[in-house]
Formats: C-alpha cells, sequence, structure tokens
C-alpha cells in the first residue's frame, strides 16, 4: 500500500464505522435499545442520554423497558422519549416506562429503507471525499516530480482498487440492514 494510502486508511475506517453508528437508530420491527441512541433526558440541570440514568431492557421483540435509577427523573425520560418522536409508543408506568414498538406496515418499511440508502450514499460521498484528497496529493508529487509517472498510475490505481472496497463494505452493511428492516 502506496503512503498516500496508507496516511488516510484511518479516515477511510472512521467513514465506515460513522455508516454503522448512524444505521443503528433505524428500526427494523424489533425492540433495539441503540433507537435511544440519540435521546437526550434533562435531568438534574443537565443533558445526557437516557442510559446514563436509567437501565434499559428488552423483554420481548416488541418492548423496551426503561427503569430510572432515580424515580424522581422518570417524568424527564417521558418527555424526552415523547419529544424524540421514535415512533414508539411511550406507557408511563410509574416505576418504569414502558416502549412499545409497533408494527411496521410495508410502507414503512420503505420510507425506512430510503433513510438507509440516504445515509449510505452519504458515506459513499465521505469516502470520495477522501479518494479526492488522496488523488490530489498523489498528483500534486508527480508535478513536483516527487513522483514517476509510472507510480502516479500504480498509485491511483491501488487508491481505486480500495475505494471500491470500502464501498463494497458499506453495501454489505446497508444490504444486511436492509433484510433486516425487510423481514417481518
Amino acid at each position: 500500500m502506496n503512503i498516500y494510502l496508507e496516511s488516510k486508511e484511518e479516515e477511510f475506517k472512521k467513514a465506515v464505522e460513522f455508516f454503522k453508528k448512524e444505521i443503528l437508530s433505524l428500526r427494523t420491527g424489533r425492540a433495539n435499545p441503540n433507537a435511544l441512541e440519540g435521546v437526550l433526558v434533562e435531568a438534574y440541570g443537565v443533558k445526557q442520554g437516557v442510559s446514563a440514568i436509567a437501565g434499559i431492557t428488552v423483554p420481548d421483540g416488541r418492548s423496551i423497558l426503561i427503569s430510572p435509577w432515580d424515580k424522581n427523573v422518570t417524568k424527564d425520560i417521558e418527555k424526552a422519549l415523547t419529544e424524540a418522536n421514535l415512533g414508539m409508543g411511550v406507557v408511563n408506568e410509574g416505576e418504569r416506562i414502558r416502549l412499545t414498538v409497533p408494527l411496521m406496515t410495508e410502507e414503512s418499511r420503505k420510507d425506512i429503507v430510503k433513510k438507509l440508502n440516504e445515509k449510505m450514499e452519504a458515506a459513499r460521498v465521505q469516502v470520495r471525499q477522501i479518494r479526492d484528497e488522496i488523488k490530489n496529493a498523489i498528483e500534486g508529487a508527480e508535478e513536483k516530480k516527487e513522483l514517476s509517472e509510472d507510480d502516479r498510475f500504480r498509485y491511483i490505481k491501488e487508491l481505486d482498487e480500495e475505494v471500491g472496497k470500502k464501498n463494497n463494505e458499506i453495501k454489505e452493511i446497508r444490504d444486511k440492514k436492509e433484510k433486516e428492516i425487510m423481514t417481518i
């Protein structure tokens, strides 16, 4: 692997990891505690994640139980969940909060797949931007006579192969997630 590619390898990995994190919150028709990742609760004068102030369990495939460690923040959690508009029913049971995952219709599944595709395209754009930075660095090095024309072609070929691998990895992750979403 060439030095230009090696210098940006970590950025490629970050783009793929970011995509994986982005799609965790997409509903799949099953209860998934990752859906609560972006929900911040105003409690004790600070905004914090639900998992920081409550235990989260999944008793079955259709519900998530949130048990606050301090019962005084139950209302705050309920409010944050309602405002987050997760597409789940929020039921305050006094000591805990139950989120019920509604059955997904074919139409809602297709809408979620559209969101998935948008997130995939955003990840591919990130990869393309990194590719362009590396390609510009290679071409700049050739102009400064630091690289031969043959090295430039070889490095760009290696770069395109690596970008192809990353795009395939992103597509495989997307395909797996789509299968989860579309499975009833």
